[in-house]
């Protein structure tokens, strides 16, 4: 199958190689007083901009300044810069499997000047290292399909902290609500809707204790 890029090509934003053809532009934000500037690009979600849900992420992410932070399918890496930038002491992992919006990711975090964020290639946790962090955000792929979501939610507490959280934004078409019943049955110790917009909910889910997990 050839690679090269394709006009009009029906690119998702979880392929690994989109064949759009490349259009970037520039993007802005104001994220705690401080103007955040990125380049975004077509084969990569949220290329028209801010996507309401990941403003809402954005919005309610209650970074602590020494937080480890994984952001879970970075996108072009909005995300995970503001919490870097949120998080000065501390660490933020951004990770993802569209090979277009790695290089976009890297390029953002040097044009954000952070020292505290890396961007890594890879599916799901395939690449985020025996680390453990305190906050996990993610807008992930729905499109990708149930089983995908269900085996993200099922990794997700390994990768946590004994006090991390896991924040999870969609909305109902998406089957927010059905993940989050998944969440308050199978390992959250506490469920929580952290804020509510355009049709969006952002779900917290708090790690159990080990006692708790055997």
């Amino acid at each position: 199958m050839p690679t090269e890029d394709v006009p009009d090509a029906p690119d998702h934003y979880f392929t690994e190689r989109p064949r759009s053809v490349s259009q970037r532009r520039e993007l802005r934000f104001l994220f705690r007083g401080s103007v955040l500037v990125f380049e975004v690009d077509r084969g990569v979600f949220g290329s028209s901009g801010l996507d309401p849900g990941t403003a809402l992420l954005i919005e309610s992410l209650g970074v602590r300044p020494a937080d480890r932070v994984l952001d879970l399918g970075c996108g072009w890496g909005a995300v995970g810069v503001a919490a870097a930038k949120a998080a000065p002491g501390g660490h933020v992992v951004m990770t993802d499997v569209n090979r277009r919006a790695i290089a976009l990711a890297r390029r953002n975090v040097r044009r954000n000047k952070l020292a505290n964020a890396e961007v890594r290639a890879g599916s799901l946790f395939a690449t985020a290292g025996p680390e453990r962090y305190d906050v996990i955000a993610t807008n992930p792929p729905f499109h990708a399909g149930r089983e995908l979501i269900l085996e993200l939610l099922t990794a997700a507490p390994d990768h946590l902290t004994d006090d991390g959280r896991l924040l999870v934004v969609g909305k109902g078409s998406q089957g927010i609500l059905y993940y989050q019943r998944w969440l308050a049955e199978h390992w959250a110790r506490g469920v929580e809707v952290l804020a509510r917009g355009s049709g969006y909910r952002v779900v917290e889910a708090r790690r159990r204790p080990a006692i708790d997990q055997a």
